[in-house]
C-alpha cells in the first residue's frame, strides 16, 4: 500500500520502521535533520515541508495514498492535514488528537470531516492501566477478537498455586479454561508444552475468555478480594491522569493526584470534583512521606520524564505499595523493566502505534492479508497475532493434532461467533474462525506460514 506519514517524532518514526517493511512509505516533517534521520534508518521517502500545503502534499502523491496518518505535536495540523489530504484523494486517513476538548466531537469529526480513525494516546494509555488496576496480579493484559479473549502476563510469586504445577494439571486443578502460551523463564522464552513445569520467579502469558480470567485470579489468590485496589495515588496530573482519575472514579477507586503546576491543579479540580488534588513536587521525598503516598494500594507515575517515573516506581514499591504501574517512553528504558523488577510498564507511543498498525492491518485484508490484530511483547521477542481465516484452505476443517505447526509457535484460542475455544488436538479450525496464534518467529503474514 501507499502509505503517507506526517511527523516524523517518536510515533511517526516507529510507525516508519515498521510500515516500511511492507510498503511504500513516505515521511513529511517541517523539520530537515528529523527528515534525514528516518530516511537514513529506514526505507522511505522523505519531504521536508509543511503538510499543510498543498504543493508539499503533491510531491508526496497523496492523490495515490491508500492511508494519510497525521501525528505531529499538534492536535489541529493533524486533523485539517487529514482534512485536505481526503479532499486531494487519500482514501483513508489517522488522525492522532490528545486534547480532551475533542473527545465529544469524535462522530462529527469522522462522519462530517472524513477523518476515519482518531487516537488518543492518553486516553488509551489510561484504559491499559485501568485494565492493571483492574487485576492487581497481572503485569499487563491486552485483548483480541474485541475483546472476547484475553491475554494476561503475570509473574508466578513464591507459594502460589501455579509454583511447581506442570501445564498439563492446570485447566484440572483450576477447572478452568486457560492456555499458558508463552513463558520467561530469566533470559530465556518458551514456548511451553503439556509437560512444561512452571517455577517461582516466572512470567508467563496466558489467554482465556474475560470471565475466565476473573475466575482465574480469584483462584490463584485467596487474597483476591483483599487486592483489590481501593486508593490509588497518580503522580503527576498530565493527560493521562485526567483520564485514568476518571476510570478509576467509575472503579469505585479513591484518587489522589500529586502534581506541582499550580495553574493544572486547578484546573483539575474544577474537573475532577472526586478527586483529591495535591499541588506540590511529587519528586520530592519528604513530600511522598508528608502524602502518605506509600499507603496507597497502588503509584502510578506519570510525569513527563521517564526517569522519574522509573526512580518514583522503585521508591514506591521499595517502600511496600502492592502495585505499581510507570509510565515510560524511550524503548531503551522500557528494556530495562526487567532488569530493575518493574511492575507494569505504559507506553502512550507504543499503544499508539500498535492502535494505527492494527488499522492498517485491516485494510491490508481486501488485499490479501489476515493479520488483524499483533502486540509485541517481552521488548519484541515475541509477538501475539490475530488471524482472520477468510476462505476455505489445506488447514480447515483438519484437526489439529493432524497439523504440523512450525518451532516456536502456539495456537493460543479460536474464536468462532460468540464461543472461544481453548484449542485441543481433536479441534479444527473454521471458515471465519478469528485465531490468536503467539510465535517467537517474526514475518507471519499469513495463517498458512504457521504450518510447516
Amino acid at each position: 500500500m501507499e502509505i503517507i506519514i506526517v511527523g516524523c517524532g517518536k510515533v511517526g518514526s516507529a510507525l516508519a520502521e515498521v510500515l516500511s517493511n511492507e510498503h511504500n512509505v513516505t515521511v513529511i516533517d517541517k523539520k530537515e535533520d528529523l527528515i534525514n534521520t528516518v530516511t537514513n534508518d529506514f526505507d522511505v521517502m522523505g519531504i521536508a515541508g509543511n503538510c499543510l500545503q498543498t504543493s508539499v502534499l503533491e510531491e508526496a502523491n497523496v492523490a495515490k495514498a491508500n492511508i494519510f496518518i497525521a501525528v505531529t505535536t499538534s492536535d489541529e495540523v493533524n486533523i485539517l492535514s487529514c482534512m485536505i489530504a481526503r479532499r486531494m484523494g487519500a482514501r483513508h486517513c489517522i488522525a492522532r488528537v490528545r486534547s480532551p476538548e475533542f473527545d465529544k466531537q469524535l462522530v462529527f469529526m469522522r462522519e462530517e470531516l472524513g477523518i476515519s480513525m482518531m487516537v488518543n494516546p492518553d486516553y488509551n494509555a489510561a484504559n491499559e492501566i485501568a485494565k492493571v488496576l483492574r487485576y492487581p496480579e497481572a503485569i499487563n493484559i491486552e485483548s483480541f477478537a474485541k475483546g472476547r479473549v484475553d491475554l494476561a502476563e503475570i509473574r508466578i510469586t513464591s507459594g502460589s498455586i501455579l509454583d511447581n504445577i506442570a501445564l498439563s494439571q492446570l485447566s484440572r486443578r483450576l477447572r478452568l479454561d486457560v492456555l499458558i502460551c508463552a513463558v520467561q523463564r530469566g533470559e530465556e522464552l518458551i514456548i511451553p508444552n503439556g509437560n512444561f513445569i512452571l517455577k517461582a520467579g516466572d512470567k508467563i502469558h496466558m489467554t482465556a475468555s474475560h470471565s475466565a480470567m476473573v475466575k482465574f485470579f480469584r483462584s490463584i489468590s485467596a487474597a483476591y478480594r483483599e487486592k483489590r485496589v481501593k486508593s490509588a495515588v497518580l503522580i503527576g496530573g498530565g493527560r493521562v491522569a485526567y483520564h485514568l482519575a476518571q476510570q478509576l472514579i467509575e472503579m469505585g477507586v479513591k484518587v489522589k493526584i500529586i502534581e506541582i503546576d499550580e495553574k493544572r491543579c486547578l484546573e483539575l479540580s474544577e474537573r475532577l470534583n472526586k478527586v483529591n488534588i495535591s499541588c506540590a513536587d511529587g519528586t520530592d521525598h519528604d513530600i511522598l512521606a508528608e502524602e502518605r503516598v506509600y499507603d496507597a494500594d497502588a503509584v502510578v507515575t506519570l510525569t513527563g520524564i521517564d526517569e522519574e517515573n522509573i526512580l518514583l516506581s522503585l521508591l514506591a514499591k521499595n517502600n511496600g505499595v502492592e502495585k505499581v504501574v510507570t509510565k515510560v517512553n524511550r524503548m531503551s528504558l522500557i528494556q530495562l523493566s526487567d532488569t530493575l523488577d518493574l511492575d507494569s510498564i505504559v507506553s502512550p507511543k507504543s499503544i499508539t502505534v500498535n492502535q494505527i498498525l492494527q488499522y492498517v492491518r485491516a485494510k491490508q485484508n481486501s488485499l490479501g492479508n489476515n493479520v488483524t490484530t499483533l502486540y509485541r511483547l517481552v521488548n519484541d521477542r515475541l509477538e501475539a497475532m490475530e488471524f482472520v481465516v477468510r476462505d476455505k484452505k489445506d488447514y480447515v476443517d483438519v484437526p489439529l493434532k493432524k497439523l504440523k505447526l512450525r518451532s516456536g509457535i502456539l495456537i493460543a484460542s479460536i474464536v468462532r461467533g460468540n464461543e472461544l475455544i481453548i484449542p485441543k488436538g481433536d479441534d479444527c479450525l473454521k471458515v471465519n474462525d478469528s485465531v490468536v496464534v503467539v510465535t517467537t518467529s517474526k514475518g507471519l503474514h499469513d495463517l498458512s506460514n504457521i504450518f510447516d
